[in-house]
């Protein structure tokens, strides 16, 4: 796969609430941090992901994440194809950079650029 789904972000109101219901539901583990409860995966055979509270709309969400080498093109190209932005690009620091856009149906999509290597 070209741009591959790398990562998943779970949207909530109360991140202690929700971290407890997907841990006891599903038996993960996760580590607390200032801004998100990191999923920590068991083996390679998932992806990452976290939990979230934003503080504001949209709270209640799903996003997968996928991985591209140019975060403008991918934002340019989605425009230009009936999308639009809707995160700029934001750094996520000594990790990468993450933007969030809408396709054409206004659903929400992560695009990931991680530092290079």
């Amino acid at each position: 796969m070209a741009n591959p789904v790398v990562h998943f972000e779970i949207g909530c109101k109360d991140r202690q609430e929700t971290q407890a219901f997907y841990s006891d539901l599903f038996g993960w583990e996760m580590e607390s941090h200032e801004h998100a409860s990191m999923i920590v995966p068991e083996d390679d055979t998932g992806i990452s992901g976290h939990i979230s509270a934003l503080g504001h709309e949209p709270h209640n969400y799903t996003l997968v994440y996928v991985q591209v080498d140019d975060l403008d093109a991918y934002i340019a190209k989605a425009e230009e194809l009936g999308g639009s932005s809707i995160v700029p690009p934001t750094e996520v620091p000594g990790m990468g950079h993450f933007a969030w856009i809408a396709d054409n149906e206004g659903t929400f999509v992560g695009l990931w650029k991680p530092l290079e290597a």
